[in-house]
């Protein structure tokens, strides 16, 4: 997802380039960063946290999309494509968050 989203914020316009394009790309490179250094926990209650973290900067990033589809920034197939990217990683976090919280 981090090199899709990088793509798309490549097509942001200029006036972007220190403001919505760097904050996407930092959401997007703090979910995968979020689930490395909690999978380097030593404990399922740590990475838990983790993920969590992670399900928040997806949403960060969720905000962030929306606010450049409401700005034009981004075709409806762009936006359609992102949301699905969006929805499938939520699952995947919270499907991770489930089975480390049932797994005591």
């Amino acid at each position: 997802m981090v090199l899709f989203v990088y793509k798309l914020a490549d097509a942001f316009p200029s006036k972007e380039q220190y403001g919505l394009c760097t904050q996407v790309r930092r959401a997007a490179i703090s979910i995968p960063s979020n689930i490395a250094e909690g999978a380097a926990r030593q404990s399922k209650k740590e990475f838990t946290k983790f993920l969590h973290i992670a399900k928040g900067s997806l949403s960060e990033l969720g905000t962030q999309f929306e606010l450049a589809h409401l700005l034009g920034y981004l075709s409806p197939a762009e936006w359609h494509a992102m949301n699905d990217k969006l929805t499938h990683v939520d699952r995947l976090l919270s499907g991770l968050i489930r089975h480390f919280r049932t797994r005591k």
